[in-house]
């Protein structure tokens, strides 16, 4: 059950750091702040406002709040087939997945479409793109970045196969993220408004610098969507190539990072997710553990007091500079034991490692008045951006 732990902020985290519990208050009072701020169970400290928070806004948005990945997101497949019919060898998969969904900083399609026919159906943003950043933009459309991305192939607990994997709206959403995130900086000194931390910069509803970044930030989370739906084609494509057969089920592809407008209170406030999932009543979503560890597929149960939303994973213990000072290779490959991953890699993904991050069935159990589990997934195939 929630507790109150600052002045307007309520929080669903067992495990939380009070560090991370002031700088939630702090985003909690901004005069723009409508209501009470709700921390996940996954809550940690972030830039500006909490990573596992839910900020309810009137008439204004902190760009900061919703972050420089816009819509970064994740995206399950349900197939047909089961853990049987998968290959004895599950090495030969990985890589196909590496050619076919390029991942690191900065990776594209070394043979992209046209930035024109890959970006055609989403339209373009307000702010206007240069021909460096529309190129960008189409290489890196379907491409699965770095940092905590994943793709991996899972098994419930019926054995049936899923596809699961992470990622965002890349360089393109982080610059124009970023962009705008200045902007309101300049805006605040402009206009002498008075911030605790400068990173939680708002800008005004009626503004024409709050209608250009609605519209791109809308563009940003259309190309994050649209980038997962690419990507887990390639995905199945893969693993029914590996198996000679199978179908999809069902997906379920949901935003983590990302603002809209909703009633709430009989109010209509905007609802910023910061690393948390809309989880109204009947609302599907995945909320991945930590590589290693289990992810779960849930339907979210409508809470009120967190604005319906909930975690969207197992949140950061340590940052990934102590991971990498704390952590061990020798333990990674412990951790990882069983599962098919990038081995070779080990030691660069050392801030990855489990123990770098919050225990997902104490994420799960805080909270069960959030959402119901579906299924549970443990991993047999985990490829890291």
């Amino acid at each position: 059950m929630p507790a109150m732990v600052a002045p307007d902020t309520l929080s669903w985290a067992s495990d939380i750091e009070p560090e991370t519990v002031a700088q939630a208050a702090r985003t909690a009072r901004l005069p723009i702040v409508a209501g009470h701020v709700a921390l996940m169970p996954d809550a940690h400290i972030g830039i500006g406002a909490t990573i596992g928070s839910v900020i309810p806004t009137k008439d204004a948005i902190i760009p900061a709040a919703v972050g420089v990945d816009i819509g970064c997101g994740m995206i399950a497949t349900e197939t047909d087939l089961t853990a049987a019919e998968l290959p004895a060898d599950l090495t030969r998969v990985m890589p196909l997945l590496e050619a076919r969904i390029p991942a690191g900083v900065g990776k594209g399609h070394r043979h992209a479409a046209t930035a024109d026919s890959a970006l055609a159906a989403l339209g373009r943003p307000a702010t206007g793109l240069t021909l460096k950043q529309e190129r960008t933009a189409a290489t890196q459309f379907g491409t699965l970045g770095s940092g905590n991305h994943f793709v991996e192939i899972c098994l419930d607990e019926h054995d049936r196969v899923w596809t699961v994997l992470h990622s965002g709206s890349r360089g393109i959403g982080n610059q124009l993220a970023t962009a705008h995130i200045r902007l309101a900086k300049e805006l605040a000194g402009r206009w002498h408004i008075p911030l605790e931390d400068p990173n939680l910069a708002y800008l005004i509803a009626g503004t024409t610098e709050f209608d250009t970044y609605i519209a791109d930030m809308v563009w940003a989370q259309r190309y994050a969507m649209g980038s997962r739906a690419r990507m887990a084609d390639e995905v199945n494509r893969t693993l029914f190539e590996a198996t000679g057969h199978g179908a999809e089920i069902r997906r379920i592809n949901c935003h983590h990072n990302f603002t809209q407008r909703e009633r709430h209170g009989g109010r209509d406030l905007w609802i910023t997710r910061k690393g948390a999932i809309k989880a109204a009543v009947g609302d599907e979503g995945v909320i991945p553990g930590s590589m290693g560890t289990r992810s779960y597929i849930v339907t979210g149960l409508g809470n009120t007091a967190a604005y319906a939303s909930c975690s969207h994973g197992a949140g950061r213990r340590l940052s990934r500079t102590a991971a990498k000072h704390r952590l061990s290779v020798t333990s990674l490959r412990v951790a990882m034991a069983g599962r098919t991953w990038n081995a070779d890699r080990a030691e660069a993904l050392l801030d990855e490692h489990p123990d770098a991050y919050k225990d997902i069935d104490t994420v799960m159990a805080d909270q069960t008045d959030l959402v119901t589990v579906q299924h549970t997934l443990r991993q047999v195939v985990n490829y890291k951006g």
